[in-house]
């Protein structure tokens, strides 16, 4: 059930009545009925998957908390008979019986989210390993099916176990109330990955009906839809022809192509994500804002902060600083500042427990080498960068190009086209071809292809790139006003006929520009297959 079907609008309208119009402290429980009923529409063995992780992360979270409770009370029981060393001895037991549950629970998820989604990718690359030495026979490859938002739910429930044993969170009593901190249909196929502690109170208290919340949440879900259905799946079909036909279409075409991903992508990823957040204000709950004009950041690092901000902020708090700090790393740290210096040696926790990150990040995004590939271009580029950073400030102190408007405008047009770059691996598929076609760019001599019309015979109209040209400046337009503050506030606080032009304004335009065609089915968000 799509975002963008009509099914998905009749689910939605259902839901609002009866979460409206039932008391408001079974809101929550519809809620719940209502992200089961969305999984099981999508496939029945979905739902079973999915509940074996809200049970087993559930019931491991009670037995940490339990284990917790018992161990307060027995050391206040205790206090005068126990001696320091048998406290010490007592809490070092105890913990380590509560890290054998998260351990255990880690293992189960996240080995469930492993086998569903990297099996044949194994298999894949143990049969080029027994072609390549020349030996007969191959693996034959598993159909398993892989449940939708996975990974997004898992994480997002690991997260919450890792939690609990660090004692930021406390553990969920009521298992329907874990559930649906799990399953909470908008974010459950393409995130935002929330944190336990931030979205419980907003998802169990009641919510009596407020009419600018509403209202704000379906102007959210409306600009949503502009960037899906008139950018996104209108440029999507000149960004098919470009990548599918790569014998045909490399040099220029494949600058073009990088460029067109890039603001499909962006549509994409951010109008699901705003309809996400939309769908969740128009029930009052507050979801973690997953962008933040990333495409006006001036470095990679910073785009990274900008951009899929939850996915981040989890491998950092979850791996880069548990990894960076481990006993392991500390001993090579030491190793290494023995041997090779201060300056390499403190250097050598960051760029290791950087180089587990991102290659998590790559290998999340799909079960395939050139997500890898990507993965770890985008360290090397950001640690690459870390080091010229002196080189930097020195250009920056002598040439005073700091806070200039026309360094600020490069700054940004570089990332932006590293980023493209690196995406390359993205649209092939394929890491030899992303680096034919990357190198076709400076080789194949067509960039006459701008201007003179071949840019009409993939697919795209004349009329396609006049929308697609003015839903950029609309972009690019809101992301500045961004700045300033909230858009939906500004639009509120004009005079109703200037809200109504607007807002019912981008609806037609929604409505009559949608890329939606002879026989029109919406489009799978992009994101939805991580």
């Amino acid at each position: 059930m799509l975002f963008t079907s009509y099914r998905f609008l009749e689910f939605l309208l259902i839901l609002l009545l009866l979460y409206y119009i039932l008391p408001a402290k079974w809101q929550w429980k519809v809620l719940l009925l209502a992200s089961f009923v969305f999984y099981f529409w999508a496939s029945p063995i979905y739902c079973v998957y999915i509940a074996l992780t809200i049970f087993t992360t559930w019931y491991a979270g009670r037995k940490i908390e339990a284990l917790r409770e018992k161990s307060a009370s027995f050391l206040r029981e205790q206090k005068e008979n126990l001696s320091k060393e048998e406290k010490k001895s007592y809490k070092a037991k105890i913990k380590h019986r509560t890290w054998i549950w998260t351990l255990s629970c880690l293992l189960l998820n996240l080995g469930i989210l492993a086998v569903v989604k990297y099996t044949n990718f194994v298999i894949s690359n143990i049969n080029s390993v027994i072609k390549a030495v020349g030996s007969v026979g191959e693996l034959s490859f598993v159909d398993m099916i892989v449940p939708l938002g996975i990974s997004f739910y898992t994480f997002q429930a690991m997260g919450y176990i890792i939690d609990v044993y660090r004692g930021t969170v406390e553990a969920e009593k009521n298992v329907f109330r874990f559930a649906l901190f799990v399953s909470f249909f908008p974010q459950l196929i393409q995130g935002p990955i929330s944190r336990f502690g931030d979205l419980k109170k907003m998802l169990f208290q009641e919510h009596p009906f407020d009419r600018k919340t509403f209202s704000f949440g379906l102007q959210r879900i409306l600009w949503g839809y502009f960037k899906k259905l008139v950018i996104a799946d209108r440029i999507l079909t000149g960004v098919n022809t470009l990548i599918h036909e790569a014998d045909i279409y490399n040099g220029a075409y494949v600058f073009v192509g990088m460029l067109f991903y890039a603001l499909e992508l962006y549509a994409d990823f951010t109008g699901g994500i705003d309809i996400t957040i939309g769908i969740a204000q128009t029930m009052g709950i507050e979801v973690t804002e997953n962008f933040r004009r990333p495409y006006f950041s001036k470095n990679i690092k910073e785009y990274w902060n900008r951009w899929h901000i939850t996915m981040g902020s989890w491998f950092t708090d979850y791996i880069f600083y548990p990894i960076s700090v481990c006993k392991p790393m500390l001993k090579l740290s030491k190793f290494s500042r023995n041997h090779f210096g201060e300056v390499i040696g403190k250097r050598v926790p960051v760029y290791l427990s950087s180089f587990v990150v991102w290659f998590a990040t790559g290998i999340w995004h799909g079960a395939s080498w050139n997500f890898i590939a990507w993965g770890l271009g985008n360290w090397l580029v950001i640690m690459v960068s870390q080091e010229l950073e002196p080189l930097y400030k020195k250009f920056h102190d002598r040439f005073h190009v700091n806070g200039k408007f026309g360094f600020s405008m490069f700054q940004v047009v570089r990332t932006v086209l590293l980023m493209s770059c690196l995406r390359l691996f993205d649209c092939y598929r394929d890491v030899p071809l992303t680096f034919r076609m990357f190198g076709s760019m400076f080789s194949a001599g067509n960039w006459n292809i701008l201007w003179d019309g071949s840019l009409l015979n993939i697919g795209l109209t004349v009329t396609d790139y006049f929308i697609l040209l003015c839903g950029l400046l609309l972009l690019i337009a809101v992301s500045l006003l961004q700045r300033t503050g909230s858009v939906r506030e500004k639009i509120a606080s004009l005079p109703y006929w200037g809200k109504f032009i607007l807002w019912y304004g981008l609806f037609l335009v929604v409505l009559l520009m949608g890329a939606y065609g002879i026989g029109y089915d919406s489009s799978q968000f992009i994101y939805n297959q991580f």
